[in-house]
């Protein structure tokens, strides 16, 4: 895997303006970076040197303001954050078609998922970023991500999905993972269904993987996407409040 990076300010397509990052963007940048010599845009923000990192992997809308937005409450948090970019600059789509086409071409390259996560990570370490300290966290795809890179057997000190994909792929298993999963999840998600969160449950258990798995009644998918019809303020609440004591109780 061959990683070329351009640090600096740009905009991230026509969703991404530095305007629509609101007030606290100023302390945030937009970077440009390649992986295997393609061109991808991701967003970094920190509070401080040293500060424990969250690799934040988005959801099949690609890296958006809504990223942007929780990027920034995780600074305020006292956390440096990288929001990688898995499509590629300026690849936000709008539609579903194109959202299934660019987050099946990577469910059906699980080699090319991870080294664009691997490779936001080490874009990350270049930026300052202390990566020994670090957890992986996703929404959708991107948690369906973040469990793809803990099966990798990923150094990483966490790893946390939100209503994320949970099944586990043929030929894959959690054997090699390492540090503690986080499971957030709807208990009325129709799209990823309480079987999954069963099996994976059994899954991790059989690893021996630490991990927490909780459900949250009536909340469906997306359930954490504000403005959405999917929107569940008591589940978005409640998870991300558990995610930040999450974070507090790692072994930074």
């Amino acid at each position: 895997m061959k990683i070329l990076f351009t640090p600096g300010r740009l905009t991230l397509g026509a969703l991404l303006t530095l305007m629509s990052w609101g007030a606290n963007a100023a302390e945030g940048r937009a970077i440009e970076y390649k992986v295997n010599d393609e061109a991808y845009e991701g967003y970094y923000i920190s509070p401080s040197e040293d500060a424990p990192l969250v690799l934040l992997i988005h959801d099949w809308d690609g890296l958006t303001d809504y990223e942007v937005k929780r990027a920034e409450m995780l600074a305020e948090q006292g956390y440096a954050v990288f929001a990688a970019d898995l499509f590629g600059a300026g690849v936000r789509p709008t539609e579903v078609k194109d959202k299934r086409q660019h987050t099946g071409e990577l469910y059906k390259d699980r080699q090319k998922m991870r080294d664009l996560m691997n490779g936001a990570l080490q874009m990350a370490d270049s930026l300052g970023a202390n990566t020994d300290k670090a957890v992986a966290m996703g929404y959708c795809f991107g948690g369906a991500a973040v469990l793809e890179l803990a099966r990798s057997g990923s150094e990483m000190k966490g790893f946390a999905t939100f209503h994320g994909g949970l099944k586990t792929p043929d030929g894959q298993d959690y054997s090699k993972a390492k540090g503690n999963i986080l499971v957030l999840h709807g208990a009325a998600d129709t799209a990823i269904p309480m079987a999954d969160f069963a099996v994976l449950s059994g899954e991790l258990e059989k690893a021996g993987v630490s991990n927490e798995m909780i459900v949250y009644s009536g909340a469906p998918h997306a359930f954490t996407v504000y403005g959405s019809d999917n929107y569940r303020q008591d589940a978005d609440y409640k998870s991300w409040q558990r995610f930040l004591t999450y974070l507090d109780d790692v072994e930074w």
